[in-house]
């Protein structure tokens, strides 16, 4: 009787795939830094609404404050200098104070990456738009389940 040949064993998942804990706001500024310019203007606008001067003010030494300040709030300019001054780092920081006045103003930045034809290559914006889905879609099914209040946070 000949001996039964078995497969060789396949690596534990742990070993083949490197797990990152990322916070959304850090991914919207991985997005953003792999973003080409005009895709990085219509981010910094989009996320510039929704605060006022003084938490402009207080993000990143003021500089989402300036650019506030040049253009005038109904009228918003983000010019293609101020892309380039702006790291990932502050894009974060931003996200951070966004989602502290409006989830749903967060949510937002899924259909301005959905529609650049520009980031269809990027994992990192895929990945932020599949969150951002799944987190609004969680959020909407809390509040039909849970009528509606603003305060309940859905269990993990």
């Amino acid at each position: 009787m000949e001996p039964v040949q078995t497969a060789p064993a396949l690596p534990k998942p742990q070993a083949r795939f490197k797990v990152l804990k990322i916070s959304l706001a850090q991914l919207v500024g991985e997005v953003y830094a792999a973003a080409p310019a005009p895709v990085r203007r219509r981010l910094l606008a989009y996320l510039l609404r929704p605060l006022g001067v003084l938490a402009l003010v207080s993000i990143a030494d003021g500089i989402f404050a300036k650019i506030l300040f040049r253009g005038g709030a109904p009228d918003l300019q983000v010019h293609p200098d101020d892309v380039n001054r702006i790291r990932s780092s502050d894009i974060s920081a931003l996200v951070d104070r966004v989602q502290q006045v409006s989830v749903d103003a967060v949510d937002g930045l899924a259909s301005i990456v959905a529609a650049s034809p520009m980031m269809a290559t990027s994992a990192a914006a895929a990945v932020l738009v599949a969150v951002l889905v799944q987190r609004a879609s969680t959020r909407r099914a809390a509040h039909l389940t849970w009528g509606g209040d603003p305060d309940f946070e859905p269990p993990r």
